[in-house]
């Protein structure tokens, strides 16, 4: 692991686009933000809690993003250093402060923010600031969609996007929705997936489901609707419900490049197998039929992977991971606990991303430091070591 915000020569680089700010949460638990007597301060922000959240694991992560030249903002950059994070993308701005955020989990479960940031430092990021060597490093590069709701951060955003994908590393998104910060549901909707294509690894909430696909199903139809061609993953988490995950689609892939070796013969007695089983008497386009088939189930994707590509199967599977059941005081911080967990096990072999066994205890373990999380108040003090997430595994 990096030490004292130093980035070492290898090439497992996590580096984290976005936010850092304090979190206010409440002393006591299950009250308002207006009935709290009073606050704990917490540094947080999802990107940087991802990056300490791979250190604390024993990787090596770095945080670009901007905070105000105040003590905040200095005590920031120090807390990522402390806990082993590179600063060596941190700007400091003298005209804006550091971000805030007041956070409770109410009696009902909810949690309720209230931010202070017009405009704080992190939103002044501009592209001529960031540190491209340190994000051309990178092997993988994770980010959110707060960064994406003003210039010019936004600008620098899409800038180190590029840098990093050019780079050659694996993209991640986390949107990490927050409405209270966004001019008006419309405009969020549209800029999270302004990007959203560009992306090889997204994590999204089951509420963040809903609002994206405008759906009260969680299911898997709804989370396939998000897909598209340059995924590799997409992981819905469900809170104590745990997580589902969907892998890269290769069918139509395989499909394309054998469909030439194939006689008009067979391909007519495939679609008519598949009318049959469909029921449907007109006929079908091949990509509406493998649409079809991904979305409604396993079984008929199996029919067309026997009948048409032989014994070669696609790589392409989906399921779902429990969650492991603890004391929850505060869920901050948790979903930037899974993803930093995922990441830390994908960026030396994403190979995995192919084996579903081993795919599935990585999920299993992301799981348990997201659960942990949730047994303390705030997000980074929460965040769990490598040895507290196996004595978790084994006590299951």
């Amino acid at each position: 692991m990096a030490t004292n915000g130093a980035v070492s020569s290898s090439s497992s680089l996590i580096v984290s686009f976005g936010e850092m700010l304090i979190d206010f949460v409440p002393t006591v638990s299950g009250v308002s933000l207006a009935e709290a007597p009073g606050f704990l301060k917490a540094p947080g922000g999802a990107p940087a809690n991802v990056a300490i959240a791979v250190a604390r694991l024993g990787g090596k992560a770095a945080f670009v993003g901007k905070l105000g030249d105040d003590e905040f903002g200095h005590m920031l950059a120090g807390i990522l250093k402390e806990n082993g994070v590179s600063a060596d993308g941190i700007n400091f701005d003298q005209g804006a402060r550091t971000a805030l955020a007041f956070v409770t989990l109410r009696a009902d479960g909810e949690r309720e923010f209230m931010f202070y940031r017009n405009p704080s430092a992190d939103m002044l990021l501009r592209p001529d600031e960031l540190n491209l060597e340190l994000i051309r490093s990178a092997k993988v590069f994770h980010y959110g969609s707060i960064s994406l709701i003003v210039e010019p951060c936004r600008s620098a955003h899409l800038e180190a996007m590029k840098a990093a994908k050019e780079a050659g590393a694996l993209l991640s998104y986390d949107p990490n929705l927050r409405l209270p910060l966004w001019p008006s549901p419309e405009e969020a909707r549209e800029q999270i997936m302004s990007i959203w294509d560009k992306a090889e690894v997204i994590k999204v909430s089951d509420v963040e489901l809903e609002f994206l696909t405008g759906s009260d199903k969680i299911d898997d139809e709804s989370a396939l609707s998000l897909w598209h061609p340059n995924l590799k993953l997409l992981l819905v988490t469900l809170g104590e419900h745990g997580c589902r995950y969907y892998t890269k689609l290769q069918v139509l892939e395989n499909f394309n490049s054998r469909k030439k070796k194939k006689s008009s013969e067979v391909m007519g007695k495939f679609e008519v197998l598949v009318r049959s089983v469909l029921l449907v008497e007109e006929p079908l386009a091949i990509g509406d039929v493998v649409s079809w088939l991904d979305v409604k189930g396993q079984g008929l994707l199996l029919l067309f992977k026997s009948f048409f590509l032989g014994t070669e199967s696609a790589c392409s599977f989906r399921g779902a991971v429990d969650a492991f059941h603890v004391n929850t005081v505060d869920t901050t911080g948790a979903g930037d606990a899974f993803v930093g967990a995922l990441l830390g096990k994908l960026v030396d072999d994403q190979s995995v991303l192919e084996d579903e066994p081993r795919l599935r205890e990585i999920l299993k373990f992301a799981n348990a430091c997201g659960a942990i999380t949730t047994t303390k108040k705030g997000a980074i003090p929460a965040l769990p070591t490598e040895s507290e997430a196996l004595n978790l595994l084994k006590g299951a």
